[in-house]
């Protein structure tokens, strides 16, 4: 008799990074049991959290066993393993077009919206103009090449697309607007029409300040 294998995901609540490997598994139907991690409280840099990222950081998926660190690398395996072509392109155009977008969740998003963000969330003692500039200078681009077509990589939802919501939609806790953005917002919400979407929890700060 097979058992029943087990995902857990290891994560902070308010972590975009942590969300986007909670919104594939759902994406993808995939049952995990959510186990948070008190950053503030400094869980992330103990020896029991160590021995499996000893980055220190959310997110890690545990798949009975097999342990996956890293929030883009997670959604790499997961889409290897249980989504195939329909989130993950093999073919070089394709495969291309979402690691491109890999990297600017990487680069410009983390170090855009995701740090404006981390000033008025976390108290990150970021200089926030100049996160905020960038986040502005990456909506730009992102709202010129969304004008043309439906998501990110192309006409349909990949993980480039996962990688990359949580923290445009919730850019305006970091004090960045996404008014002039129509294209951007439109892509918000066809992502939020996606079958299996769950939210990350909001923050009452910044810009979405009640």
């Amino acid at each position: 008799m097979t058992r029943n294998r087990t995902l857990k995901l290891y994560r902070h609540p308010l972590s975009g990074h942590a969300h986007r490997v909670q919104l594939f598994l759902s994406l993808l139907g995939l049952p995990v049991e959510l186990v948070d991690v008190d950053l503030r409280a400094g869980a992330q840099r103990q020896p029991q959290f160590l021995a499996l990222n000893r980055f220190g950081q959310v997110p890690v998926l545990d798949d009975d066993g097999t342990i996956v660190a890293d929030s883009n690398a997670i959604l790499v395996y997961l889409a290897r393993k249980h989504g195939g072509e329909a989130w993950s392109p093999s073919d070089p155009v394709g495969a291309a077009a979402v690691q491109r977008w890999l990297s600017v969740a990487a680069g410009p998003l983390a170090s855009g919206p995701a740090a404006a963000r981390l000033v008025t969330v976390f108290g990150a003692k970021f200089d926030a103009a100049e996160v905020i500039a960038r986040a502005h200078a990456l909506l730009r681009v992102m709202d010129a090449e969304l004008a043309g077509r439906d998501f990110l990589a192309g006409d349909r939802a990949t993980i480039a697309d996962v990688a990359c919501y949580a923290y445009v939609a919730h850019a305006p806790e970091g004090n960045v607007s996404l008014a002039e953005y129509a294209a951007v917002r439109a892509w918000l919400a066809r992502v939020e029409a996606l079958r299996g979407f769950v939210p990350m929890q909001a923050s009452a700060v910044g810009l979405a300040r009640g």
